[in-house]
């Protein structure tokens, strides 16, 4: 019979009090806002990258921006709804995603103690989140993704199109009200098919890496010091992790965003995603559904990995400090 001390390294589902509910808001926009403002260069260059076959070519298109009379401000441009669309979504996708966790976290635990299997001490975690299954990570990260994509999604479409050299908007309202006068509302959601098969995937297999990976090098850096039972935390790890774990999932998914960007920029032409797809591989050839891949990988890594590290270190701050609270309670 599996003694008590067996299980008591099992995650225990969290209070969902409002202010952890507030501090998950609010640490996944401040993580969302440090990393698409510091990236927003890539991501423009990426979109331009991505519009069709004469500006595939990512040297020249770099050439062109910093030969214009305000090369630091255009590298910039459109950095104002990616911060919103990043941020904001940040924001709904961890506070989403920990409540997604921590709801089959209690789940899982209820089913581990019943049936004797539950996690051993000294496993090695680098995170203060709720530890899951390989399933249960890769359905959480994709509904909860996909959730935020679907509510930031006109932020999305009036980003592309701002971004894009296609359009001469002067201002995110002009762009804004130039799409709801020529498209109407739908016009803002155009390419949501292609962001969801893009993000569901990504995210899903996202967040299962994430967690293996940090694992793995918990694990490695654990032994190196000869200490098997410590938890090892560290910004380093996460780092690490996330930026793998974001270049994986990015190499898989990108056609769907080379077909998402087409979708948003030229939705009267391409229509459909399978339309778009069979448009793309005739004019521009299969190398077409990976254009922008190297941007995508690169900013994806770095995003995603300061992204995540930023969000993680301020949740284990929070929780030291609301475990130190709860101790002077007591």
């Amino acid at each position: 019979m599996s003694s008590n001390n067996d299980f008591k390294s099992v995650p225990q589902a969290r209070t969902s009090a409002p202010s952890k509910t507030t501090f998950h808001f609010v640490a996944g926009l401040a993580s969302g806002l440090t990393s698409s403002i510091l990236l927003q260069p890539a991501d423009l260059l990426k979109t331009r990258v991505q519009q069709s076959r004469e500006t595939a070519a990512l040297l020249p298109t770099i050439k062109a921006i910093l030969s214009s009379d305000h090369p630091v401000r255009n590298l910039w441009r459109g950095t104002l709804p990616s911060a919103l669309r990043t941020g904001f979504g940040s924001a709904l996708y961890f506070t989403s995603l920990n409540a997604l966790r921590q709801s089959l976290a209690q789940t899982e635990t209820s089913f581990a103690v019943a049936s004797g299997n539950g996690v051993k001490n000294g496993q090695i975690s680098s995170s203060a989140l709720p530890k899951l299954s390989h399933t249960a990570n890769l359905a959480t990260g994709a509904v909860a993704r996909v959730a935020a994509g679907f509510a930031m999604m006109p932020i999305t479409v009036i980003k592309v199109r701002y971004e894009s050299d296609y359009y001469a908007y002067r201002s995110l309202y002009s762009a804004g009200r130039d799409i709801v006068r020529t498209e109407g509302f739908r016009g803002l959601f155009a390419g949501f098919g292609a962001t969801a098969a893009r993000d569901a995937p990504y995210a899903g297999l996202y967040v299962l890496f994430y967690e293996q990976l940090k694992k793995t090098f918990a694990r490695v850096k654990s032994s190196g010091h000869g200490d098997h039972t410590q938890t090892a935390s560290s910004p380093a790890v996460n780092f690490a992790s996330g930026a793998l774990a974001a270049g994986f999932a990015t190499a898989v998914t990108n056609p769907f965003d080379a077909v998402k960007t087409r979708l948003q920029l030229m939705p009267g032409k391409y229509g459909n995603m399978l339309r778009a797809v069979q448009l793309m591989i005739h004019e521009d050839g299969v190398r077409s559904l990976f254009g922008g891949l190297g941007l995508r990988m690169a900013r994806k890594a770095l995003s995603s990995a300061l992204a995540w590290t930023v969000y993680e270190e301020l949740i284990l701050h929070a929780e030291k400090n609301w475990a130190s609270q709860n101790k002077m309670k007591l």
